[in-house]
């Protein structure tokens, strides 16, 4: 039975005011640990590491192998991840009401879920797609669970730097279930993911800071404070929009019209950005960029898989047509 209490209320409101653009949906227990709202993004890039690849599109069984599979394996890891930090999130407000702190859910039954999950996503991506693809997905969970949660999350404030290798290993799965192996393609969004990584989840940590504060955890706003953090994701943010425009080359094909349709996606975090560091102390200012940040990354992936598209093979040679004739026209003048 939940509380009606004038404290709980105001536990509830203050989660909302700190990540509004989470409605607190009721989920089951038992779905909640796995984090489902983490998993589409991550499904996100695992599509963009197939769409880098010569072997775009992939067989429908194959695609949905790779996706269920690495599905899985985000659940298992977030449900680890709820284990390991167990008390941790029963002292911080934001997450004292999670399935585990709150007695809804028993550690063994977490756990026993989480092997679950982690044996089913091994068989159905060992089965279905092939031996790479498994490793680079298990490789992830336990980069996830092992060096971010468990070691570098109460240990430094760049814990996220180096911890973000969980979060872009999923390309080079997408990459690995479409040819077999990895290529620079795969390099390329994995490292891109890698330095979007720090931007973005530090405008989260601005929100946060007190919460992580009040239980010990070093994050990089709790440590330096807001104004050197903003400053930090700037530098990660231009990273961001240098790394990306990699992509025209990066792409076996398409390479013209993702040139063209990305540039709004940058100049719009270029915004955010520069807003933050003019306001640092800004919350309403650190939320824009935080969900502007989770749509830039979808957004990417939806121009790789965009620029596959035979209309796109098609404005690319009209286009790379046109711009020879003009230097050619310029020449002869």
């Amino acid at each position: 039975m939940v509380s009606s209490t004038p404290e709980a209320i105001k536990t509830e409101l203050r989660r909302d005011q700190l990540v509004p653009s989470r409605k607190r949906l009721k989920l089951p227990p038992w779905l909640e640990v796995a984090k489902p709202r983490l998993i589409p993004l991550l499904l996100a890039t695992t599509l963009g590491g197939m769409a880098l690849s010569e072997g775009w599109p992939l067989p429908s069984p194959r695609l949905a192998c790779t996706l269920g599979g690495g599905a899985l394996a985000a659940a298992a890891a977030g449900a680890l991840n709820c284990l390991w930090e167990q008390d941790l999130d029963g002292r911080m407000q934001r997450t004292s009401g999670r399935a585990l702190p709150s007695g809804r859910l028993s550690p063994m039954a977490v756990f026993a879920g989480a092997i679950s999950c982690t044996m089913a996503a091994a068989a159905l991506l060992v089965s279905g797609v092939n031996c790479l693809a498994a490793g680079l997905s298990l490789l992830g969970l336990c980069s996830y669970v092992l060096l971010y949660t468990a070691f570098l999350k109460p240990r430094t404030p760049q814990n996220i730097v180096f911890g973000g290798v969980a979060g872009a290993i999923p390309p080079l799965v997408g990459a690995a279930a479409a040819t077999g192996h990895v290529g620079l393609s795969g390099w390329w969004l994995f490292a891109l993911v890698m330095v979007w990584t720090p931007a973005h989840f530090w405008a989260l940590a601005l929100l946060l800071k007190d919460d992580y504060k009040s239980v010990g955890i070093p994050m990089l706003p709790v440590v330096k404070g807001p104004a050197f953090t903003a400053k930090a994701i700037s530098k990660y943010g231009w990273a961001t929009i240098l790394i990306s425009g990699l992509g025209f080359w990066a792409l076996p094909e398409g390479g013209l019209l993702y040139g063209i349709l990305l540039l709004p996606f940058n100049a719009r975090l270029l915004q955010m950005i520069n807003r933050l560091g003019a306001s640092p102390e800004s919350l309403d200012t650190a939320k824009g960029l935080f969900r502007w940040s989770i749509l830039y990354m979808f957004g990417i992936c939806l121009l790789l898989v965009i620029s596959r598209q035979p209309m796109a093979v098609q404005f690319d040679i009209q286009g790379i047509a046109l711009l020879t004739q003009g230097i050619s026209a310029l020449t002869v003048l």
